[in-house]
């Protein structure tokens, strides 16, 4: 099995960061469209980390992404507070979690869709562009004081080019961390560890390791059990493995991938590094390591089986932890203990690979010729951007909900509970409160962003952070027409390399084929969509390198 080494991996990766480093700083930047007659309940003197407050009642409805562990209530404090402090009510149109993306379509392509789409994760933006049906959020960055202090503070153009179309714009404003941080990973029975002699894995071989004395300990189960694989087969196993070997998979799957050795993008579904991905994953289902329901069960299923103890691996996260496993486990199987895992390493070696990009808010063509355009967006710089705002949606209200100390540490009210870090209070943040809203509390400081962490988690987060940074890949804009092109091949490539990806695993479809395989995805404008996006990469370069 060919395997892509450190160095491989190194060689290149630094070779376009100097490209990246410079596109846009010689551009001159974009000048807001006029709006001078759209300044209702605008302050005139607002900037970076200033109490944003409309000088009228003002009013806008945005999208909201009604998430089922904590459905939205009208008289959440987060509603009430916010218009309190901004003079601004928000009027959401609530759609279900399960129906987001397709319900967000549907309204924009119609022209219905509110002023506000929060909640949307490049490239689905895109699908927007070429109609005019969203506004090209990048002309009216001098609304927004705080979201070009962190960008600039913070280093962030790279990853910023990484969003802009053929045009030099973008159409998203995205959520800015200021480090790139991981959160999902694996979740294993330490109590099962310590029973069998074994230490927590740190790579992937170590995992099968670890399985293979599991299986022979408890051969009548599989050792690991997975969720997250509807509708993404494999969502963040996959994901988790491939970026191991240095490449896309489930959740993060893209039809390109960067190609360090080469300097070139390379069609990611039929990359070396992909097949070895593969062939990890079917080696863990031949030898009943792995659940092949894994990559088809609804969570439900999953948790049921890791919960009961007829499992002793699964996908998690920090919230998944305490409100999926920890809580209902150590009640159903006596001495249980679990802990999430450092995301284990590859071939790649002791890289973190996450994005300092979070989902985003796309606006809508009609707030232009709203009144209120320019206290809009200082309001969306204000809630999402600055740090007062930030706060305000992750914690909520000073001495009612939390308090700090001399030193800055947050401290969740006693009453109050999230993440387990007041187990057993009567209330919870998010579903009696509003805050810590995926909706709207995500970006910020690396400070903020770990205030809620546990002990553990902030252990897992030491380790994650020791390791080097991925480093961020080239932007390659399609134009209009390349993208109404590409978007004819990539639903095709992407179901035959789902479907076979599956197969493959699974032990349907035999390795020995995977040259077949290749040509198929050839025969489905694999090379042909490989050279618009190589061809994009080229001319940004170009332009704005």
């Amino acid at each position: 099995m060919r395997e892509l080494s450190r160095r491989q991996a190194i060689i290149g990766l630094g070779a376009f960061t100097f490209v990246l480093a410079g596109c846009g700083g010689d551009e001159a930047p974009k000048k807001a469209a006029d709006v001078s007659a759209n300044k209702a309940g605008a302050m005139a003197d607002y900037g970076v980390n200033q109490q944003f407050k409309a000088t009228a009642p003002v009013s806008f409805d945005a999208l909201y992404n009604n998430h089922s562990f904590y459905p939205h209530k009208d008289d959440w404090l987060f509603w009430q507070e916010l218009t309190k402090r901004t003079n601004v009510t928000i009027k959401p149109v609530t759609v279900p979690l399960s129906d987001y993306e397709k319900k967000r379509g549907l309204l924009v392509g119609s022209g219905q869709a509110p002023l506000i789409i929060p909640k949307t994760y490049h490239p689905q933006e895109e699908a927007f562009v070429s109609s005019g049906a969203i506004l090209p959020v990048s002309d009216y960055l001098d609304l927004m004081p705080n979201f070009k202090d962190k960008i600039a503070k913070w280093g962030m153009e790279p990853e910023l080019n990484t969003l802009r179309q053929a045009d030099g714009r973008f159409y998203l404003l995205p959520g800015l961390h200021e480090n790139a941080w991981v959160d999902y990973s694996l979740a294993i029975r330490t109590d099962i560890l310590e029973k069998l002699g074994l230490e927590v894995p740190t790579t992937w071989d170590e995992l099968y390791t670890v399985l293979k004395a599991m299986k022979a300990e408890y051969p009548d189960r599989y050792p690991m059990t997975d969720r997250w694989g509807v509708p993404t087969p494999g969502g963040n196993l996959l994901k988790i493995v491939a970026q191991a070997y240095g490449t896309k998979g489930g959740w993060e799957y893209q039809h390109a991938t960067w190609d360090a050795a080469t300097g070139k993008f390379a069609y990611t579904g039929a990359m070396p590094q992909y097949k070895q991905m593969i062939e990890y994953l079917q080696k863990l289902v031949k030898e009943e390591l792995l659940d092949p329901e894994s990559f088809t069960q609804q969570d439900e299923q999953a948790k049921q089986k890791f919960n009961s103890g007829k499992s002793f691996v699964i996908s998690a996260n920090a919230q998944a932890i305490i409100n999926d496993y920890r809580t209902t486990l150590t009640k159903t199987v006596e001495g249980a203990k679990i802990v999430k895992i450092p995301v284990p390493m590859g071939p790649v070696g002791d890289f973190k690979i996450g994005t300092r990009l979070e989902n985003g808010v796309m606006i809508s063509k009609k707030a232009l010729e709203n009144e209120n355009f320019v206290a809009m967006m200082q309001f969306i710089d204000w809630l999402w951007y600055s740090d007062q705002g930030q706060e305000f949606a992750k914690w909520g209200v000073e001495g009612t909900t939390f308090t700090k100390d001399s030193s800055g540490a947050y401290k969740l009210a006693d009453d109050i509970d999230f993440l387990g870090l007041n187990a057993g209070a009567p209330k919870h943040l998010q579903k009696d409160f509003g805050f810590s809203n995926g909706v709207f509390a995500y970006g910020g400081t690396t400070k903020l962003l770990q205030s809620t962490f546990s002990e553990e988690e902030l252990e897992f987060q030491n380790v994650m952070n020791a390791r080097k940074p991925w480093p961020v890949e080239p932007a390659h804009p399609f134009t209009d027409a390349e993208r109404e092109q590409s978007s004819l091949w990539e639903t095709p490539l992407k179901d035959h390399v789902t479907q076979n990806t599956l197969k493959f695993i699974l032990g349907e479809r035999d390795l020995s084929e995977w040259d077949a395989y290749v040509k198929e995805l050839e025969s489905k404008n694999s090379a042909s969509y490989l050279n618009l996006v190589n061809g994009a990469y080229e001319r940004f370069k170009k332009e704005h390198g």
